[in-house]
């Protein structure tokens, strides 16, 4: 992301969450909050955006369009990344209850953009601290947002402006009220992409260094060996152009096979790693909407192993 830019995909993430709330149920995930985060204006655009993305990620589905709307549904059910946004959302608040039913007073967001859990959940913000941790610059347009929308920030939750290319997470949670004695949960969700192997590693290791055994880190990445369908490889590479002609060019992926023996290596089990076929079977089976994931996104939730044993 560029110096003092706040992260134009975090928008695009916004967005896909807000149109699929506004759709007939079942849903996959339920943010009633996104559309106002982002604002009328907003939201216009990027639909105007993503309808016409549909001549570029499947023109030969583009000239069945007949409006703006048809072709903006048609557009998010063929492009992967609205599902993989709604599916690993719903990952993550799954793992966090579960986590929460182990013990876990603590939930921090790594990378939180306009996340709204905070306002969305009020039944598990009161059982939890907080902390959403994002770079300075995104979490100031996002607190401009709140208050544009109306949306006061809820006792409990603690913003923690920080640049973690340049400080780190333990350097980032001190001084604040997290507590390094108790069970955490980490989400970590829509950023390893953007980031140098060597920095997504490191920040894994950090959420080891600085919780307790037992607490439970969840993200998402691209497995890097994947064998995906021409289809998929032309989409990937569009969604590579445009966010990086928006100054957030994607950089890694992560071998899954090796991904255990990593995660060992700094401290952490690797309990869950969902490859597309098994998150499709969880969230997507029996729906009539069509959406699909990418050929090469896993949900992956790692643990927090005793050091000491």
């Amino acid at each position: 992301m560029q110096e003092n830019q706040f992260s134009r995909t975090s928008l695009a993430t916004a967005f896909f969450r807000a149109f699929h709330s506004g759709q007939e149920p079942p849903l996959i995930f339920h943010d009633p909050l996104a559309r106002s985060l982002l604002g009328e204006e907003a939201y216009a655009k990027l639909a105007a955006h993503f309808s016409q993305a549909l001549a570029e990620f499947a023109p030969e589905r583009a000239g069945d369009c007949p409006d703006q709307a048809t072709a903006l549904a048609e557009s998010l059910r063929l492009m992967g990344s609205p599902a993989v946004v709604l599916c690993r959302a719903r990952f993550a608040e799954e793992c966090l209850e579960r986590a929460m039913g182990q013990g876990a007073r603590q939930y921090v967001i790594l990378g939180a953009g306009m996340d709204t859990f905070a306002w969305r959940r009020p039944d598990l913000l009161a059982g939890l601290r907080v902390f959403e941790i994002d770079h300075p610059a995104t979490q100031e347009f996002k607190r401009r947002r709140l208050a544009a929308a109306g949306l006061a920030v809820p006792a409990g939750l603690h913003f923690l402006p920080v640049d973690l290319s340049r400080q780190s997470l333990a350097e980032a949670l001190r001084g604040s009220d997290f507590d390094a004695q108790a069970p955490a949960f980490f989400s970590w969700l829509g950023v390893t992409y953007y980031l140098t192997r060597q920095d997504v590693m490191a920040t894994l290791g950090a959420v080891a260094q600085v919780a307790p055994a037992g607490s439970a880190v969840v993200f998402d990445y691209a497995d890097a060996q994947a064998q995906v369908s021409q289809d998929d490889a032309r989409r990937r590479q569009l969604l590579r152009e445009r966010v990086r002609q928006v100054g957030e060019p994607m950089r890694t992926g992560l071998d899954a096979a090796n991904l255990a023996g990593q995660l060992a290596g700094l401290g952490l089990r690797l309990d869950e790693d969902l490859a597309p076929p098994a998150i499709e079977a969880r969230y997507l089976a029996g729906r009539g909407d069509g959406y699909r994931l990418g050929e090469h996104v896993h949900l992956a939730r790692a643990v927090v192993v005793d050091r000491a044993g």
